[in-house]
């Protein structure tokens, strides 16, 4: 990617292509995964060790075979006893193979469930973290990024835990075990053996570091094509409608070019590890095998010392050893490459692990209430439809109206008691300024309040902060300047899930999830009855097109709702926000998809399940606001009109000129 393609990304994303900061440390950090299983590793190591040196006993046997008796055999006959030594000799070989073959099994086998036990807990570490995330960090990656960790990451990472690293330690062990035979078996052929061995080391280490790079750089590449094809794939309608097909396949070519480039370069050092491996090898067999046949000559003739004789036994072993050798070497320098992508990928899960949570230092929570005969507010575990926030005790340091000695005001403790108080719905904005980035205000110094049970609507040009508004009022993003109260209580002083319990939003664009209709809707309140489903289905005059389903309430929704139009998904979203019955409900063009018609039949519905709460509304239709308690009209961040709706229209500015038609919204 260019220097410039990287400048136009986003900030999530050109983190994306930063170097790793550190392979070791990810390492270090995906081995304390293992923990659990620290006794199926035990059976593990004693199964590759045993493997192993099953492997390398077995090839020392070729000696003995070669020199005590197929050598004695042709020089003096096949006699019976011969024949049933060697076959004896012969079986005792396949016996060790045949362990070292049942211990690779047991260790292939172990493995597997241990790097699915381990993927198994990545990916529910990632999940919850997921869910424990603010809003922004979804607003800066794609979709299909994310997604590309659960699948692409933790698929590298699971052949490195089942394959690399067993056979890495399989071929440390094979190396360690055949050298000290071969060290044995002639120390002067081993000599040789080990500057081959010092120039393979060097050609492994030089590649690899090579080959490291690029595997980092394709795993990233990966995750933006996997993020812009989901986009893509999501999008296609608007990319037909909008003819952007020759648009988006340009920008997908380059996207694409880069994955290339990336994966290009990570198989090319990969692939010319292996022939260069290879060769080595065999230039160092064939070296192995002449000098070896000169001291087999030489132990025949007697002319040289011990150091530098062989039996024609010991030759085909030590060659054999030498076939031995080369190959787990090259086997580490294969399993070195996959390591590393599996580390790349690695990194990137720890990343969004990692990543910085949706800070919640609330303390106030939100629970079920009723009153005594007093009046008085008392807690209760059932549901009654009254709603309390439970603010715990705290002290709070007040002016005495005295100064000390240096001017300074005497402050006194007060100590409030735990206390209830009601959900009434009082939302206050006080001197709010907010910007998703702070360089770019989107509110600013913003005023406004509602009170229990008003409806309050917001209207103004795409871009002018309407949404903005409900967004802060859930707590997406927290605001730079400013206050907001709920009820009196700064919302930074409620808990995230207790301020949001206590609100109910239906947005333009509605999602369902897999499920049945029965389901989705109950997603609002999980322990909704039947009968209260249903309930909020009629108020949200959705009843009328469910039952015409296939399977009514329990026709299943698949695909987020394609089996259903705009409109009618936009009805259950509806009956989603009726049935959690909050005190608060935000409508963002929660009617945008519905037909005028269909608006008009569900506009008494509507009011029934506004009434008696507070309501913030978003709408471009100027219709569905005319009965609001005050409408504000934003504008580059700013409130420029507020009112009524027969205020506004007596004032005959922005608002009148909207309505009339004189003032087109953009």
């Amino acid at each position: 990617m260019s220097a410039k393609d990287t400048r136009n990304l986003r900030g999530g994303e050109r983190a994306r292509f930063a170097k790793p900061k550190n392979t070791k440390g990810t390492f270090l950090r995906l081995i304390k995964y293992f923990g659990r299983y620290t006794w199926t590793l035990v059976i593990v190591a004693i199964c590759i060790i045993v493997a192993a040196e099953a492997n390398v006993y077995g090839t020392a046997q070729l000696t003995p075979i070669i020199d005590n008796h197929i050598a004695p055999m042709v020089q003096n006959g096949r006699t019976p006893e011969a024949w049933s030594a060697f076959l004896g000799a012969i079986l005792r070989m396949a016996v060790v193979y045949l362990i070292g073959a049942v211990c690779i099994y047991i260790h292939s086998r172990l493995m597997l469930n241990v790097s699915t036990g381990i993927l198994t807990d990545i990916r529910k570490e990632m999940f919850a973290k997921m869910q424990k995330l603010p809003i922004k960090y979804f607003d800066t990656r794609t979709h299909g990024e994310i997604m590309s960790r659960y699948t692409n990451d933790t698929d590298s990472m699971r052949e490195m835990v089942s394959q690399s690293i067993p056979q890495l330690m399989n071929s440390v062990f094979r190396v360690v075990s055949v050298l000290v035979m071969m060290i044995i078996l002639s120390p002067m052929l081993t000599l040789i053996t080990l500057v081959m061995l010092a120039l393979m080391i060097f050609v492994v280490k030089s590649l690899g570091k090579r080959s490291g790079a690029y595997y980092k750089k394709r795993q990233a590449a990966l995750g933006r094509a996997n993020g812009y094809i989901e986009e893509m794939t999501e999008g296609q309608k608007v990319v037909k409608v909008f003819c952007r097909e020759d648009k988006i396949e340009s920008e997908f070519a380059v996207i694409n070019d880069n994955l290339r480039q990336a994966e290009a370069g990570a198989n090319t050092w990969a692939s010319i590890l292996m022939p260069i491996m290879g060769n080595l090898s065999y230039i160092q067999y064939a070296i192995t095998a002449v000098l070896g046949t000169l001291m087999v000559i030489a132990a025949a003739t007697g002319n040289y010392g011990a150091l530098l004789t062989l039996t024609v036994g010991q030759l085909i072993t030590f060659l054999q050893y030498t076939r031995n050798f080369a190959q787990p070497i090259t086997m580490m320098s294969q399993q070195f490459n996959s390591i590393l992508s599996a580390l790349a990928g690695a990194e990137r899960i720890f990343n969004l692990i990692d990543a910085e949570p949706e800070v919640d230092e609330g303390s106030v929570t939100l629970c079920n209430a009723r009153r005594d005969e007093g009046g008085s507010l008392i807690e209760c575990g059932e549901r009654t439809g009254v709603w309390a926030w439970k603010r715990p005790a705290w002290i709070e340091y007040v002016e005495t109206g005295e100064q000390n000695p240096d001017g300074t005001p005497v402050m006194k403790t007060v100590e409030h008691p735990e206390e209830l108080i009601e959900v009434r719905g009082d939302v206050r904005f006080n001197d709010v300024t907010f910007g998703y980035d702070e360089e770019k205000i989107v509110l600013d110094n913003i005023s406004l309040y509602a009170k229990p049970g008003q409806k309050i609507a917001f209207v103004g040009s795409t871009g002018a902060g309407k949404t903005t508004i409900t967004n802060l009022i859930n707590r997406f993003y927290d605001i730079q300047q400013g206050e907001i109260t709920y009820d009196g209580i700064n919302i930074r002083d409620i808990r995230k899930d207790d301020l949001r319990r206590s609100l109910a939003m239906v947005l333009q664009d509605t999602h369902l999830f897999t499920g049945t209709v029965m389901e989705n809707i109950r997603y609002g309140r999980d322990e909704a009855t039947d009968e209260e489903v249903i309930r909020a289905a009629k108020l949200a005059n959705a009843h009328s097109f469910i039952m015409h389903l296939p399977n009514g309430y329990d026709t299943m929704i698949v695909d987020d709702g394609e089996n259903l139009s705009q409109g009618q998904r936009q009805l259950l979203a509806i009956a989603r926000a009726a049935v959690a019955d909050p005190p608060v409900l935000i409508l963002d063009e929660a009617t945008s998809s519905i037909d005028t018609r269909t608006e008009a039949l569900i506009e008494k519905g509507m009011d029934e399940l506004m009434n008696g709460r507070t309501v913030f509304v978003i709408a471009h239709r100027l219709s569905t606001v005319r009965n609001s308690n005050a409408i504000m009209v934003l504008e580059h961040g700013h409130i420029i009109e507020r009112g009524d709706h027969s205020d506004l229209i007596a004032q005959r500015g922005r608002y009148y000129k909207l309505y009339t038609g004189a003032f087109e919204l953009s």
